[in-house]
């Protein structure tokens, strides 16, 4: 059973959406990424373009950039790959037709599913923190106020005075 954190080291962000790379799964499905890219093209109906599109060359080449693990052939490969959304690797079970991919499949689909809660509790999160720095900036808002009028008062008791009473001469 493949690990769900391998997977979701295998999940990118592109046009945001979150997708997987033709290669990658192909390597998770045991079979060839032309046997995949095969029996897509067999079956093209079942995936639109939400469901499955191929990368231009500037986003093959940032995806490239920011990600370490591919594979040094497939970084100069002339051929961009093509990517599959959630939807897009949920259809492909129906078209490679192996235990493997049903397989493979229900844990992609775990995998998909737990990050979409991870946004949301960050998402949560977000905003409880920013509920948090507003009421501290009141906060402070209120300490500062309160800081100014007693330097303002402090000032006011520096201030030289007027001497009260008789001045002596010497």
């Amino acid at each position: 059973m493949m690990e769900l954190l391998i997977i979701q080291n295998k999940i990118f962000e592109v046009r945001g959406l979150r997708v997987m790379l033709d290669f990658d799964l192909a390597e998770m499905y045991e079979v060839k990424t032309k046997v995949l890219k095969q029996a897509v093209k067999r079956n093209i109906s079942r995936f639109p373009p939400d469901f499955m599109f191929e990368l231009t060359t500037q986003e093959w080449d940032e995806l490239v950039t920011i990600c370490d693990h591919l594979p040094e052939t497939l970084k100069y490969s002339y051929v961009n790959p093509t990517v599959f959304t959630e939807q897009g690797v949920a259809m492909l079970s129906s078209v490679l037709r192996s235990e493997k991919a049903i397989e493979v499949n229900i844990q992609i689909i775990r995998a998909f599913v737990l990050l979409r809660q991870y946004a949301l509790g960050y998402a949560e999160l977000n905003r409880k923190l920013e509920e948090f720095m507003v009421e501290t900036n009141m906060q402070f808002n209120d300490i500062y106020q309160a800081l100014t009028e007693l330097a303002s008062k402090k000032e006011l008791e520096n201030k030289p005075r007027n001497p009260v009473g008789y001045i002596r001469k010497a």
